[in-house]
């Protein structure tokens, strides 16, 4: 959040979830919980490369891509204790409420 703007991440996967498809997610989702919006703001940056994306699918523990100035064991406690229900939360949302397909992507704004 800032004076201009408020973002927020809901996911809307499109396959079954679980713990080794949902790393950006999760990490995405302990970012916003833990941390401060500049560090939050780099690191969401960092987490949406392409090679971020493949180096964590391939086993790269997702500590390794914190950036400099984050609350790591913050971050690290949240995200190891981020359950799969949130995410499935989310999707329920998504396709419930928001009447999206699995996997379609929306934005949503709310004005204030």
């Amino acid at each position: 959040t800032s004076r201009h703007t408020r973002v927020g991440i809901l996911n809307n996967p499109s396959s079954k979830i679980q713990e080794d498809n949902t790393v950006i997610a999760r990490g995405i989702l302990a970012a916003f919980l833990t941390q401060t919006n500049n560090n939050l703001k780099s690191f969401l940056s960092k987490l949406s490369k392409e090679e971020t994306a493949k180096s964590l699918a391939a086993g790269t523990k997702i500590v390794k891509f914190l950036i400099p100035g984050m609350d790591g064991d913050s971050f690290e406690k949240k995200y190891n204790t981020l359950g799969l229900d949130l995410i499935k939360t989310h999707q329920m949302f998504c396709q419930e409420v928001v009447k999206l397909l699995p996997g379609q992507m929306a934005v949503v704004s709310n004005g204030r």
